[in-house]
């Protein structure tokens, strides 16, 4: 099994070069990211494009979502910064019969601090054992798309239903 591994940009592939300067969109550390996961064969990386979720378009989100409808494999990793990541999950719903799930980071992966190991290996697990469906899969947990946010102030991802109590 051949997971697609699908690239945007985000704070997973940030690079700050000091305190007092803006930041960019590197390359992208996954290569590395998934070795020190200890996964090394089994996946195929393309970057789609380097940007902030936040300034990702309508015709963004169309062309992830084109590049999943051409992509032979029907288990899909995309990396993807954590501020859009529900809007763009809700427009690959679409997709029947295929398990897509969109993953990133909180703290770049560059930074010592970082979650981005721990959720490339968990993205990883969540795509090679959940049905076909589109999720979200970060710090810890899954959520279906459609039924998650981001919580700014608390700086998680959090079940819509959750969010309501």
């Amino acid at each position: 099994m051949t997971i697609q591994i699908l690239t945007t940009g985000g704070t997973i592939d940030k690079v700050y070069f000091d305190a007092n300067s803006k930041f960019e969109i590197g390359d992208s550390l996954l290569p590395e990211l998934l070795a020190e996961s200890n996964i090394h064969e089994g996946y195929a990386i393309r970057e789609l494009m380097r940007k902030d979720s936040l300034e990702l378009t309508d015709d963004d989100r169309d062309g992830i979502l084109e590049a999943v409808k051409q992509t032979e494999h029907s288990r899909i990793i995309i990396t993807h910064g954590t501020d859009t990541m529900a809007q763009t999950a809700q427009v690959l719903k679409t997709l029947p019969d295929r398990t897509i799930v969109l993953t990133g980071a909180m703290q770049p992966a560059r930074m010592r601090r970082t979650d981005a190991v721990f959720n490339i290996g968990f993205a990883w697990a969540a795509a090679r054992l959940l049905p076909p469906g589109v999720y979200i899969a970060m710090n810890g947990e899954v959520f279906e798309a459609g039924a998650v946010r981001k919580n700014l102030e608390a700086q998680k991802f959090e079940r819509i239903d959750d969010a309501a109590r």
